[in-house]
């Protein structure tokens, strides 16, 4: 009996590795249909009684704003360039904030964010840390820069059904996204965070400061994102 079930469970580990390696490799190549995320709010959505929105539009890297990849790297993983997957200074960094300070913030970088909003459920248990962990090793082993880019700004959530860089700028400034500018790109990056609370259409104090950060950010990567280069590490939070 012992022995089923412990190969019952070998094949199970056998058959997850598989499965999540060739996910990974075949999400290298086509669009990311649909996401755990997206389906959760679709159900949020009905059992709440609203209008069932699922706002997207996958375009290739090459259609979305050099201004906004450059953003969302100033703002939510500036040594995205040059890790990993994992920023162990960010991490050792925010360990020592949360301990003085009410609001923690965590240190996850965009191939950690991407590896969530593909593959996994919005969770803290450390479950779903595990697996991000792995997720992101798998990523960062088959993906380049730019691909975990490209998927990462056409999965992201980007308001109250709103998913990606073409939805979003189409919904908050009624252009494509590869014609967003610096502002309007740093605008977008700003309510990354929190983008069902954050509203552009009338930003709270914090939100205009912070995009007036983010701006400033870019400025000190010389405003161009280079993907052929490592960049130096830039300052903090």
């Amino acid at each position: 009996m012992l022995k089923k079930i412990g190969r019952f469970i070998f094949r199970l580990f056998v058959g997850f590795i598989l499965l999540s390696v060739l996910s990974v490799i075949l999400f290298r190549f086509i669009p990311v249909p649909v996401t755990p995320l997206m389906l959760i709010r679709c159900a949020q959505q009905t059992a709440n009684g609203k209008p069932l929105i699922m706002y997207k539009n996958w375009q290739p890297i090459t259609k979305i704003s050099p201004h906004l990849q450059l953003a969302v790297v100033a703002s939510e993983d500036q040594n995205f360039l040059n890790h990993m997957g994992f920023d162990v200074k960010a991490i050792q960094e925010d360990i020592e904030y949360n301990k003085t300070h009410k609001i923690k913030r965590g240190a996850s970088t965009i191939s950690q964010q991407t590896a969530k909003n593909v593959f996994l459920w919005p969770s803290r248990s450390f479950v779903r840390k595990g697996f991000e962990v792995y997720f992101t090793f798998l990523i960062e082993l088959f993906w380049s820069k730019e691909r975990i880019m490209e998927v990462y700004l056409n999965v992201i959530e980007m308001g109250d059904g709103v998913y990606g860089a073409e939805a979003a700028s189409e919904y908050y400034f009624k252009r494509h996204a590869k014609d967003l500018s610096p502002y309007q790109a740093a605008s977008i990056a700003s309510i990354i965070p929190d983008p069902v609370k954050w509203k552009l259409s009338n930003p709270p104090g914090f939100v205009v400061t912070r995009q007036h950060w983010i701006i400033q950010q870019m400025a000190n990567f010389g405003g161009v994102l280079n993907y052929n280069q490592k960049e130096p590490a830039k300052s903090g939070k």
